[in-house]
């Protein structure tokens, strides 16, 4: 067999997988997915980045506290 039968059989097989894919269980998600107004767009862009932010000053709260706290804790204790 050469190289280009086994590029067209590859070929071949990629297109019948993303053939089911709109009648398996991602289909009804497919279809029913859209574009989204600029509106919705810039809601969720400030939801998620409000949410990194959050995610982030958890993050740095924690750090600060590993950071400050073994000291603190070994004073208290005398150690």
């Amino acid at each position: 067999m050469s190289f280009i039968d086994r590029v067209w059989q590859t070929q071949h097989r990629l297109e019948e997988r993303f053939k089911k894919i709109g009648r398996g269980q991602y289909g009804r998600v497919l279809r029913l997915a859209r574009k989204p107004t600029s509106e919705e767009f810039i809601k969720s862009s400030w939801v998620v980045g409000i949410g990194i932010a959050i995610i982030g000053a958890i993050g740095f709260v924690v750090y600060y506290i590993w950071l400050k706290a073994p000291p603190i804790v070994s004073d208290l204790l005398g150690i």
